[in-house]
C-alpha cells in the first residue's frame, strides 16, 4: 500500500508540472483589446532607480518609446549624487520632446527603502492611473497598452513577473532558470486560474483606490510590496490580473552570490507572506517526486526504478524545454542543462529560508519581515 501510495504521489505532482506548462502555453500572447475595461486612460510610469546596472541605459531608455496615447514618465532616486541620477538626466535630455521629469529624495514613509524613493513620485503623478516599472525591466513598445488592457471587471491591480533574458554564463543561465520555467509558469498558471498574485516588477494602480486603502505607505507596513498588494487588493474584494505574457529583464553575467541572495530573499518572502502555500514548495521542482517513485518502486518489488525514473525525468524536463522554446526563452544547450542544477538549489533554498538573518536589497540592509521588495 504504502508503495503505491508514493507512486500516486509522484504522479500527482507530474501531473501538476505538466499542467502548469499546459496552462502557460494556453494564454494568448496579448491582450484582447476589446475587452480592456477602462480604454487607454493617460497615465503616469513612475520608475524607481538606484545605481546603474549593465542594461539600466537601454532599459530606462525603453520608457520613452511606448505605443501609448497619453502618458508621462516619472524616474524617481534617492539622492543627486547617485550615478542614476546623472543617467536619467542624458536620457531625459535627449529627448526634449517627452513628457518625463526626475525627482530626487527620498521619504522614509516606510522600512522599504524602494518605496520610500517612489512616494514622491507617486504624489507628483499628473494621472489617475499609475505604472510602476523596476528599472531593469526593458519595456516592449506594446507595454503599457498590454498592461492597462489586461484590466478587467473587478480588477484591483495589473501586474507581472519579469522573464530572464539574454543571460552570459553559467549563472546568468541559472538565475534565468529560476525566474522563466520555475517562478513565471507557477505565477502565470496561478493567474490563468483566477489565483493571480502581485510581482512588484510591474504594479498597475488605480491611484484613487490605493490612496483610499493609505497611499503608497500601505504597500511597506510588512514584508515585500507586492505580499501587501496582493493580500490588500483581495481584502477589498477584487483580484490581482497578470499580463497575458510575461517581460524580459536582461540578467547579463550574475555572481553565484548574488543569485543565492536573491532567490532566498524571495523565498523568504513567500514564506512569510503566504505560509500555508510556502509549506508547498518543498514540492516543487522532480527531487521529491522522484524520490517517491523510486522508493515507491522498490517497495513494491516489480520492475526496476531505472527505466521509470528515466521516463519521468524525461517527461518533466521536456515538458519545461518545451514551454521555454515556445515561449521564445533563452531554450539552448546549456540553458537546459542548468535545470538539473536549479532543482538541486529548491530545497536547499526552502530549508534556509526558515533560518535568521538580515537581507541586503541593492546595497540597503533590511531586516527580514520589514519591508523587502521582489527586485
Amino acid at each position: 500500500m504504502t508503495g503505491g501510495l508514493l507512486l500516486a504521489a509522484a504522479a500527482v505532482c507530474l501531473a501538476f508540472h505538466l499542467a502548469t506548462v499546459a496552462l502557460f502555453l494556453a494564454r494568448p500572447r496579448w491582450p484582447n483589446r476589446a475587452t480592456g475595461a477602462i480604454g487607454l486612460p493617460p497615465l503616469t510610469l513612475l520608475r524607481p532607480i538606484r545605481g546603474v546596472d549593465p542594461f539600466d541605459a537601454e532599459t530606462l531608455g525603453s520608457s520613452f518609446a511606448q505605443d501609448y496615447p497619453d502618458y508621462e514618465v516619472v524616474l524617481c532616486v534617492d539622492s543627486e549624487d547617485d550615478p542614476a541620477a546623472a543617467l536619467a538626466r542624458r536620457l531625459i535630455a535627449a529627448r526634449p520632446g517627452a513628457r518625463a521629469r526626475l525627482l530626487v529624495g527620498a521619504s522614509a514613509i516606510t522600512g522599504n527603502p524602494k518605496l520610500n524613493n517612489l512616494a514622491k513620485g507617486w504624489q507628483a503623478a499628473a494621472h489617475g492611473w499609475i505604472c510602476m516599472a523596476d528599472s531593469n525591466l526593458l519595456l516592449p513598445p506594446g507595454y503599457l497598452r498590454s498592461v492597462v488592457a489586461a484590466w478587467d471587471a473587478g480588477c484591483g491591480l495589473v501586474s507581472c513577473p519579469p522573464v530572464g533574458a539574454r543571460p552570459e554564463g553559467l549563472t546568468g543561465r541559472l538565475e534565468c532558470a529560476f525566474l522563466n520555467g520555475n517562478q513565471a509558469r507557477l505565477q502565470f498558471a496561478a493567474d490563468s486560474l483566477g489565483l493571480g498574485f502581485a510581482q512588484g516588477k510591474t504594479l498597475l494602480w488605480n491611484r484613487a483606490m490605493l490612496d483610499a486603502a493609505g497611499g503608497i505607505a500601505a504597500l511597506g507596513r510588512d514584508l515585500a510590496e507586492d505580499v501587501n498588494a496582493t493580500k490588500l487588493v483581495r481584502a477589498r474584494g477584487l483580484h490581482v490580473r497578470l499580463t497575458p505574457r510575461p517581460f524580459a529583464q536582461p540578467i547579463g553575467r550574475r555572481a553565484v552570490g548574488e543569485v543565492w541572495r536573491r532567490q532566498l530573499r524571495w523565498s523568504r518572502l513567500r514564506r512569510a507572506g503566504f505560509p500555508a502555500i510556502f509549506a508547498l514548495e518543498i514540492l516543487n521542482g522532480p527531487l521529491v517526486p522522484l524520490a517517491a517513485l523510486g522508493a515507491g518502486a522498490l517497495l513494491l518489488g516489480g520492475a526496476p526504478a531505472a527505466p521509470a525514473l528515466a521516463a519521468f525525468a524525461a517527461l518533466w524536463y521536456g515538458a519545461e524545454a518545451l514551454l521555454l522554446r515556445r515561449s521564445g526563452w533563452p531554450s539552448g544547450l546549456r540553458d537546459l542543462a542548468v535545470l538539473p542544477i536549479r532543482d538541486l538549489l529548491l530545497p536547499v533554498i526552502w530549508v534556509a529560508s526558515f533560518l535568521g538573518g538580515d537581507i541586503a536589497w541593492r546595497g540597503n540592509a533590511v531586516a527580514e519581515g520589514r519591508g523587502m521588495s521582489f527586485r
